[in-house]
């Protein structure tokens, strides 16, 4: 079989002129059942232009947007012990890494950079969903800690896109310690007198949901994120009641105060910017120049 399906079918495809055809090249919108191809979607930041559903947006494409003229440092990756526990459930979780590494050309989930956002200073930090659900392990723990830690060495803000299934069960306890790990490192950062802003993303679940991505000074979600700890389902069975209709949604949310704005994805870099000047106390002007850039000063943010 494997003869037939490695020789003897690409011979005759190249014999006939067949061309592969990517599987991803048209996606259908979760919401209506649109069909739209892949180049347009990215060029609209995977945001589905009829309906306006916000599609999962990769890490690296994520930086590239927020930073100005798309130019960051990307900080580096800490290494960290692989496969700890020595892990396997169908599969082995070395296997699941190596894997997870080819698909989104990363080595673990979290990505961070260092740049302007319409000339302010900041890091980011930006989980890929794609790599094993987005889930917090050692390597995305200490991530993030070296982020803190440089926003603080460079005495600016530091904003927080998370998207993420929760811990990360292939390292158990490990993966679990990583939770206050993270939260000490929000507090360090808060002490330094820097802001910290948190703009969730579809999903952010979990561990993750338990620690830094619901400590930041301002909340920001994107429109339909699903924000939680538990599923849905999980809850539904364990109160024996029916949840309300979009529970869990960041819209659901803003109406009862957990998250203070509900932003789409192409105004984010200037809601952004308008929102860490006014917390850094930059002069009149800068936030001027800001709102003028297009974005909205923050009127009505809950508390």
């Amino acid at each position: 079989m494997n003869w037939i399906t490695n020789y003897v079918r690409p011979r005759i495809n190249s014999m006939l002129g067949r061309r592969e055809v990517p599987e991803n090249l048209w996606i259908k919108c979760p919401e209506t059942g649109e069909m739209v191809f892949h180049k347009d979607l990215e060029d609209n930041k995977w945001v589905i232009p009829a309906s306006g559903f916000h599609m999962k947006m990769p890490a690296k494409a994520r930086l590239a947007d927020l930073f100005d003229r798309g130019e960051y440092e990307a900080l580096p990756q800490p290494k960290v012990a692989q496969d700890p526990l020595k892990f396997r459930d169908s599969k082995k979780y070395t296997d699941r890494l190596k894997d997870s590494r080819i698909k989104t050309e990363q080595e673990d989930t979290i990505l961070s950079g260092l740049g302007k956002v319409r000339g302010l200073k900041l890091v980011a930090v930006v989980h890929e969903f794609n790599f094993i659900g987005g889930s917090l392990g050692m390597a995305a723990g200490e991530a993030i800690v070296k982020a803190f830690e440089r926003a603080i060495a460079e005495k600016c803000p530091l904003v927080m896109f998370p998207a993420s299934g929760g811990a990360r069960m292939q390292e158990g306890i490990l993966s679990l310690m990583q939770l206050p790990r993270t939260t000490v490192a929000v507090d360090m950062l808060k002490e330094a007198g820097q802001p910290y802003i948190v703009v969730l993303t579809n999903p952010t679940t979990g561990g993750v949901t338990a620690s830094y991505a619901m400590l930041g000074d301002i909340q920001l979600a994107e429109p339909g994120a699903e924000i939680g700890f538990a599923g849905k389902r999980v809850i539904e069975q364990t109160l024996r009641e029916k949840l309300p209709e979009g529970f869990q949604t960041s819209e659901y949310l803003l109406e009862h105060g957990m998250v203070d704005m509900v932003v789409k994805r192409h105004d984010i870099p200037d809601t952004l910017a308008t929102l860490l000047k006014i917390l850094t106390k930059a002069p009149a002007n800068d936030v001027a120049a800001a709102s003028k850039n297009g974005a909205a000063l923050p009127v009505a943010v809950k508390a």
